[in-house]
């Protein structure tokens, strides 16, 4: 039987610099995840497609990924040329990485998207995955920084965006990162909101968030009443 390498090498033109370099991801054939947290971090048997979301540019540093920005305007070129670009000593991501490389791509893409001003869901997903990045290590205490950071940010897009028609999912993760983190009674309300709003047809979303609903019921009596007050969401992230 012959051995499929897992990754495989597409060229990808930097958004900054205009120059081509090659990065690497996994093979969907091979993108099966044997386990998916309600949050929807994924467990693999072998190699982790999250570690190759982020491309990376050994000529500049800008990190993005297939949702980011497009092309730049000269402003934002200039804003990460003065935070990031000048001091970038090159290296390359283009291989296989180690989960500490990984991580290094999300916290340069976040810090990228932070430069240019890009959208806040995208800021909001790279922290939400560098939650999970921590998850992986069993880093307990990192990965909870990182949640209230995300959460933080999904309430700002929510607010801003608005529910663009029945954003289930995007409500969906709202209650399940105050979940994560013990404000259970905003959980609470935010799963309400999705399961009662007669507008939202995502069924998928509805029920996921009645079995959410149903798990916060069992942790508050086991915590009497758990713990919802909470802190004010942190800020500043690097």
């Amino acid at each position: 039987m012959t051995y499929l390498e897992p990754l495989y090498s597409i060229k990808v033109t930097c958004c900054n610099c205009e120059r081509e370099f090659v990065t690497s991801r996994v093979r969907p054939s091979l993108k099966r995840a044997v386990r998916r947290d309600a949050d929807f971090c994924s467990y693999y048997k072998e190699e982790n497609p999250d570690y190759y979301v982020v491309r990376v540019c050994p000529f500049c540093g800008f990190a993005s990924t297939e949702n980011s920005a497009g092309k730049l305007a000269e402003w934002q070129r200039k804003a990460f040329s003065e935070r990031v670009g000048s001091r970038w000593q090159s290296r390359d991501f283009g291989g296989k990485r180690s989960w500490a490389e990984a991580l290094e791509t999300y916290k340069l893409a976040l810090l990228s998207a932070q430069c240019i001003g890009d959208k806040e869901r995208i800021v909001a997903s790279l922290l939400h995955h560098i939650a999970w990045m921590y998850r992986y290590q069993g880093d307990t205490e990192q990965e909870q920084r990182f949640l209230h950071y995300s959460l933080e940010s999904y309430i700002n897009v929510f607010e801003r965006d608005g529910i663009a028609g029945n954003d289930a999912r995007l409500m969906f993760l709202i209650g399940e990162l105050n979940r994560r983190i013990g404000w259970f009674n905003e959980a609470v309300k935010w799963f309400s909101r999705l399961v009662n709003d007669q507008k939202i047809m995502d069924t998928a979303m509805i029920r996921a968030a009645r079995e959410q609903w149903a798990i916060i019921r069992e942790q508050m009596l086991g915590d009497q009443g758990g713990s919802s007050a909470g802190t004010e969401p942190l800020r500043g992230v690097l």
